[in-house]
């Protein structure tokens, strides 16, 4: 199957298609090739005049006050790659890589970036036929473009620079000789047109925001669970009380914990002479916190959608004129990246929360660590240590980005997004998170025994069954740093939730797409 790319038009139910592991071969949809073709023959004009046009016939940034001549305009572009090539660190992962490749493509087929037809089709051969340039992950400041890693993305299209084939690294030029492909000679912008824009940036935010949505759904299940491990009230999800308030998140995610409690004996057989008014925060407040994260990430969601159908090169071509601007800023990346970064913290944050009632026996009224012969054996103590741990280091990684602004190319660059980090460090953000999440399952799910034979609910005994699939219980201490990675591999997939989804619909309203 081939999916129809249509510039300035993609989804966000698209965009995840086309960052699955087994994404489909993509086609530019055509009615956009007459504007191509149309900017293009604008950009061919511009070097035949005299007068100085920004990346067609002069240097750049703060060289742009320097002439360049014609004969020397296909060398320049050529220099551009090869000069901003200069890209640290281990190579972004070739799923992002992918979704840059089609991301940069369908930006300069909008019709305002002067390259030609066999530059966009180039890129999306790259794509089709598996060829994926390795892109170092650091030296980005996200403004002026994603300029470093968006050279080297370009290398190959030349013939140089490295790339991923059949799971091979090589130079450039084998991969695309080896893949059936030719290397593309740059004309006169072309270069600039190719390392100017956020799709670096932009393709991180999205991967991450895709993987945020899977590690959302597992949270809210987790937290179910615990609050039946620890008998707590389902008044705080009463539909009146988030109905007064408006926020729709909130509202969404306690329609959510309501149904996944619904038939739950452990839930009937307290509701009489219980003496605790008031459950912890991190218990009763869940729809609250949650449905809040859950607003920033539906937000963040507008925010790239728009971000990945936008056109963010420079100079841009309009009716006929070059104009020279400044979309090229990520700004907007930079900062819906670091609202997410703080939802992720603040999901793994409760989450913590939550472990660390339940291992206390004052507050869940379980046994001690949640073992039956506490003393000789320690339970759950140190797991929940290790979910503190990836707390506290979220609570480090959530420092904004876009605050540390540091001016670039001699103070011409003198304000900058810090996009391209920002969007970054979500990766081992959520890692941390998924696997506070991991260990609030297997704690919940450790609650749950000791409170046999009641039953929990027919949703939440399938979320046991599948935790149980991978993990036993623990009556006896012994090693669960494998019961915690075969557990954060059920919330990292998404397979949480996918055993839950059939039976509670309310859960499809926490999903972005």
């Amino acid at each position: 199957m081939t999916e129809l790319l249509t510039p300035g038009e993609l989804t966000l139910a698209q965009l995840r298609r086309l960052a699955a592991p087994d994404a489909p071969q993509v086609a530019l949809d055509d009615s956009c090739r007459a504007g191509i073709r149309a900017s293009a023959e604008l950009v061919r004009r511009a070097t035949e005049g005299d007068a100085p046009v920004y990346g067609v016939n002069t240097g750049f940034g703060k060289l742009a006050t320097k002439r360049i001549a014609r004969e020397d305009l296909a060398l320049l572009q050529l220099k551009l790659l090869r000069s901003h090539a200069v890209g640290v660190g281990e190579p972004l992962s070739e799923r992002v890589v992918r979704l840059i490749l089609l991301l940069k493509a369908t930006s300069l087929a909008r019709g305002h970036s002067g390259v030609r037809e066999e530059v966009v089709d180039a890129l999306l051969a790259l794509h089709n036929r598996g060829v994926i340039p390795v892109i170092p992950c650091q030296g980005s400041v996200g403004a002026s473009g994603d300029l470093a890693p968006l050279a080297h993305l370009c290398l190959p299209l030349i013939g140089e620079g490295e790339a991923l084939f059949e799971g091979q690294r090589m130079p450039g030029a084998h991969a695309l000789e080896r893949a059936g492909l030719q290397p593309v000679r740059l004309g006169a912008k072309e270069g600039l047109a190719l390392i100017n824009g956020t799709q670096v940036s932009t393709a991180l935010a999205l991967d991450a925001l895709l993987a945020a949505d899977r590690l959302f759904e597992s949270a809210v299940i987790a937290g179910a669970l615990t609050l039946d491990a620890a008998r707590g009230s389902d008044g705080p999800f009463d539909p009146r009380i988030h109905a007064v308030r408006g926020q729709p998140g909130q509202i969404d995610c306690a329609a959510a914990y309501r149904s996944l409690m619904v038939g739950s004996e452990i839930r009937k057989s307290h509701l009489e002479n219980d003496d605790r008014v008031q459950d912890p925060y991190c218990l009763r407040c869940q729809p609250q916190v949650m449905g809040a994260c859950l607003d920033q990430m539906r937000y963040a969601a507008q925010v790239l959608v728009r971000e990945a159908n936008a056109v963010t090169d420079n100079p841009l071509v309009f009716d006929g004129l070059m104009v020279s601007g400044g979309n090229f800023h990520a700004e907007p990346v930079a900062l819906v990246a670091d609202a997410l970064a703080v939802a992720i913290a603040e999901i793994g944050a409760i989450a913590e929360r939550r472990v660390a009632m339940l291992v206390d026996t004052v507050v869940s009224r379980l046994p001690p660590f949640l073992t039956p012969d506490a003393g000789l054996n320690s339970g759950f103590m140190i797991v929940h240590v290790t979910a503190a741990a990836l707390a506290s280091e979220n609570k480090s990684l959530a420092h904004p980005a876009s605050v540390d602004s540091l001016p670039t190319s001699a103070n011409q660059e003198d304000h900058v997004s810090m996009a391209t980090f920002a969007a970054r460090r979500l990766q081992p953000m959520l890692a941390n998170t998924a696997h506070i999440v991991a260990i609030e399952l297997l704690a919940a799910a450790q609650g749950i025994e000791f409170l046999r034979p009641l039953q929990s609910s027919p949703a939440l005994e399938g979320v046991m069954r599948l935790v149980r699939s991978v993990s036993p219980a623990m009556m006896a201490d012994r090693s669960l740093a494998r019961d915690i990675e075969a557990v954060h591999h059920l919330v990292a997939t998404g397979d949480i939730g996918h055993a839950t989804e059939r039976h509670i619909p309310e859960l499809h309203a926490l999903h972005l797409a």
